[in-house]
């Protein structure tokens, strides 16, 4: 049975950090694309960052340089290490793995940013 359970989210100052997780199961992890994408209350979900299986990662827009994306195959896990934190990065984040036409979505983990 395949699983994609996000962690790590809730409630943060602007201007701190938080390390969101991804644990999955029932594939084989390491031949995955991973990606975070978010998605703000009224907006359409997009993109956040993705890490191929060997590694190669890909940032979009505002996160550049404030969030990076990691994997580890042995603990079949990826993560979003995200700092400098704004309001405007208030989302649900999910995670989604990929390999080909097949993928498998994570429920989401709330992130809110706020003082």
């Amino acid at each position: 049975q395949v699983q994609v359970v996000e962690s790590g989210g809730g409630l943060v100052q602007p201007g701190g950090s938080l390390r969101l997780s991804c644990a999955a199961s029932g594939f084989d992890f390491s031949t995955y694309a991973m990606s975070w994408y978010r998605q703000a209350p009224g907006k359409e979900r997009r993109l956040v960052a993705d890490i191929l299986a060997g590694g190669f990662t890909t940032y979009v827009g505002s996160v550049k340089g404030r969030f990076t994306i990691s994997r580890d195959n042995a603990k079949n896990t990826v993560y979003l290490q995200m700092i400098s934190l704004k309001p405007e990065d208030t989302a649900v984040y999910y995670c989604k793995a990929r390999l080909a036409r097949e993928e498998h979505w994570g429920q989401g983990t709330q992130v809110t940013v706020s003082s």
